[in-house]
């Protein structure tokens, strides 16, 4: 079949597939972004970085569509996007720990909590907050898989509704999670008195705005809705008078 405009306006950009294929399309060019944005880096670190970065910006678009679907009603056919972002969000952050552990820590998972294995033969805390961060992404990495597998129609069935919702409520509890582990590298891992440190990393302004503007959507969400139910509360409460 000819590819004309009918055909075009035929293709279904709504459809399961191919949100897939566009969401796959859209983390593998942000990816890339990412990677060249830091071309001095060793490659460990760029790929590190570019793969967790574009998963927290899938995640921070997820956790924002809710609230901009009830800012602006006319676009909620958004909130069918939540599901493949936050898949491929949590995707991402799953190679993102598989480079961590392959290239930083080289399978020594002790490290990933803050020990270093001293040379008589034992393990030290060197680096609390190191561990601290890393305790509280491997948290927010299981809560995001938990929360990806039970994003289908079939757990919604198996589940039941109330609980399968109340289950993907929570996300802002992972969003919570992701924002802290994220913000510790950002701004104070690498900050040794004793050594050497890097350039500031470019992403530390995007990041404060990309996080402030998801918070200024949920408030702005949250005081709509608070005050287009005390308005539902007091035509209520007049007409019960009347």
């Amino acid at each position: 079949m000819p590819l004309n405009l009918k055909t075009l306006t035929a293709i279904r950009f709504d459809g399961w597939k191919m949100r897939h294929l566009i969401t796959l399309i859209l983390a593998g060019v942000g990816t890339y972004a990412f990677l060249e944005s830091r071309a001095e880096w060793s490659a460990m670190h760029r790929w590190n970085r570019a793969v967790g970065d574009m998963s927290l910006v899938l995640i921070a678009l997820a956790m924002a569509f809710g609230p901009l679907s009830r800012l602006v009603p006319k676009i909620r056919g958004i909130m069918v996007w939540r599901r493949e972002f936050g898949i491929y969000g949590v995707l991402l952050a799953i190679v993102h720990l598989v480079i961590i552990l392959a290239g930083w820590i080289e399978w020594d998972l002790i490290q990933l909590f803050g020990y270093q294995f001293h040379p008589q033969g034992f393990y030290v805390m060197t680096q609390q907050g190191f561990g601290l961060a890393n305790v509280i992404g491997l948290i927010a990495l299981v809560y995001g898989i938990v929360l990806a597998v039970s994003s289908s129609n079939w757990s919604q069935r198996v589940l039941g509704g109330p609980v399968w919702k109340f289950l993907q409520q929570s996300s802002y509890v992972l969003w919570m999670l992701i924002v802290v582990h994220t913000a510790y590298f950002l701004y104070l891992h690498f900050q040794d008195y004793h050594k050497s440190v890097p350039d500031p990393n470019w992403a530390q302004w995007p990041f404060a705005v990309l996080v402030g503007g998801v918070l200024l959507l949920q408030i702005g969400a949250f005081v709509k809705t608070w005050r287009s139910r005390r308005g539902t509360s007091s035509t209520s409460g007049r007409a019960v008078k009347t």
